[in-house]
């Protein structure tokens, strides 16, 4: 069974960063998409950043572009999200997902194998 394992989170201060991983368990992500998706209390989860099997093509959510960067590592079977310049508003669960295809859209029901999640919060 396709597993994924996200972890990184933590707590930083306003401006700090933290660097998202997600590993695959049993199998290799060479052939999905991954996204990275977040979640914070009473709001819906949303997209937050995609990338292609290749690691060609690349998404951003606009809230994110220029501050956060997604990344594969092939040889170590892992995809990264890189996040500088946290915002308050960043706080939130943050769950990385594989999916099938690329459309080049961060779409929850594009992704069919999701992570546990990892807590990211944002603080002073």
């Amino acid at each position: 069974q396709l597993q994924l394992v996200g972890s990184g989170g933590g707590l930083v201060q306003p401006g700090g960063s933290l660097r998202l991983s997600c590993a695959a368990s049993g199998f290799t992500l060479d052939y999905y998409a991954i996204g990275w998706f977040r979640q914070a209390p009473g709001k819906e989860r949303e997209g937050v950043s995609c990338i292609s099997s290749s690691g060609g093509s690349t998404n951003y959510a606009d809230s994110v572009k220029g501050r956060f960067t997604i990344s594969r590592d092939k040889a170590k079977n892992t995809v990264y999200l890189q996040m500088n310049s946290l915002k308050p508003e960043d706080t939130a669960i943050y769950y990385c997902a594989a999916g099938n295809s690329w459309t080049g859209r961060c779409r929850l029901y594009e992704y069919n194998y999701w992570g546990q999640g990892t807590q990211v919060t944002v603080s002073s």
